[in-house]
Order: structure tokens, then sequence, then C-alpha cells
């Protein structure tokens, strides 16, 4: 996908957009896609650096931003339930770049282990993570965007988790913490269409991370489903799961 062939309704040139989880793995993965739709992408990850070196694969990319793509990858270090460093990164950005056009809420965890033996304090690390980390997150966007008096798009990444339960996968507070994001991604989608906000959800299926030994190279769906969610070319979609799961679902 190159700038020269999109149609103009998808593209990103001069917006910029926040990624959290953007380090690596699905996050990552729709950062290059944006930039190679022409945003700008800031991506915020709890680790300290986005990676070991520079060869890896976030610096790679960083790279060809700025050398092919005439744009920028930047990285901010956070953890996603740092409220007030989440919003002062937020902050930061829209007063240096005067826009904040939107966001993928990426960051995510998982707990795979069987109802009998979860323990409480993994649920709430799960929750607070998946649940309320995406709340905050959106919520610091949504106030620049509001300060700044700009329309916006917001993408949660939830999961087919939250619709079904996957058979022979025992994760009860990732399929929840899942389910709660589909409803606080409408809810809002409500609120804040006032505003010119707009807030969707992207389910995808079973897919491989980098943790799972590819970086999702072979996986274009979720690409094109990010610049999609981020451009104009959805600007009549909010409160809505655009679900891609290769129709694990259907049966």
């Amino acid at each position: 996908m190159t700038r020269s062939h999109l149609l103009p309704e998808f593209s990103l040139k001069d917006k910029v957009i926040i990624v959290s989880g953007g380090a690596r793995g699905l996050g990552l993965v729709q950062a290059e896609a944006l930039l190679e739709a022409g945003a700008t992408v800031h991506c915020i990850d709890r680790l300290p650096s986005p990676a070991a070196d520079h060869d890896s694969a976030f610096y790679k990319i960083s790279e060809r931003a700025c050398r092919e793509l005439d744009t920028r990858l930047t990285y901010h270090q956070s953890d996603v339930r740092n409220v007030h460093q989440l919003n002062s990164i937020m902050e930061q950005i829209a007063s240096v770049t005067k826009r904040l056009d939107g966001l993928i809420a990426a960051a995510g965890i998982n707990h795979e282990t069987s109802a009998l033996d979860h323990t409480a304090e993994e649920m709430d690390q799960v929750m607070s993570t998946n649940v309320t980390g995406a709340f905050v997150t959106a919520q610091a966007a949504a106030r620049q965007m509001v300060r700044l008096k700009q329309k916006g798009s917001i993408c949660f990444i939830a999961s087919m988790s939250g619709t079904i339960a996957n058979r022979g996968l025992s994760a009860p507070a990732y399929n929840a913490s899942k389910a709660a994001v589909l409803q606080l991604c409408r809810s809002l989608a409500a609120e804040w269409g006032q505003y010119g906000i707009r807030v969707n959800t992207l389910s995808p299926g079973y897919i491989m991370t980098r943790m799972l030994q590819t970086l999702l190279k072979d996986f274009p769906e979720y690409r094109g489903a990010a610049v999609f969610l981020l451009s104009d070319a959805s600007s009549f979609m909010t409160g809505s799961d655009l679900r891609i799961d290769g129709g694990h679902a259907a049966w």
C-alpha cells in the first residue's frame, strides 16, 4: 500500500494518531499501516524502550517512516494504568502538533487460566489493563480533541472472545474484559458523538503475534482495518464493531 494509490478518503496525510501498545505485535503492525497512509504516529507502551536493539522491527519501521514515507514514528513510555502520565503525554503531543486526530487503543494482556484456578489478583490485573486502561487512554485522547475543538476517531482493539467463548481456551478474565470493551465503545460513541468523536472496536480472531513466533506480516486485513477506522472512509460509522475472524464466530 502506497499513498499514491490510496483513495482520498483513506488518506491519513497530516493526521496525528496515537497507538497504545504500539511497541510490538498488532499495535506495531497497525502503526506501520497508519504511517503508510500518511499519518504521524505516536506509540505508547509500558516498555522502557520499544526494542532491545536498532535491528528490531520498531526501529526499522521508524527509520522507514522518515526515509521513505516522509512522516515520523515516535515512542513514549507509559503504562496505560498510569493516568497522570498518560494525560501528560497526550497533552504534550496535542500541544506540540496542535492536533490529535485518532487513537488505536491496542494495549492489553491475557491470562490463560481455567476459571476454577483463576485468582482475583489475575482478574484485577487483566481488567485494570484491558478495560480501565483502555478507558483512561481514550479519555485522555478525547479530552485533547475536545480542547482543540477537533473531530476524531478512536478504535479499541477488542476480540471475537468478547462475543463468543473460545472452545478449548480458558481465559475468563480476558473474555470478560473484551466484552466490557465492546460495551464501553458503544457508551462512549453515544456520549462523545456531540463532539464529532467517533468510537469503534476492531475484533480480531485468532492471530499470531511476535510472542507466537511471527509479526503478523501475513495478516493484511488488520492493517487495512486500522486505516479504514481511523480515516474518513468510515466517517459515518460509530459505536460499531468490525470483527475480522475468518468466519469463526459464524459457526
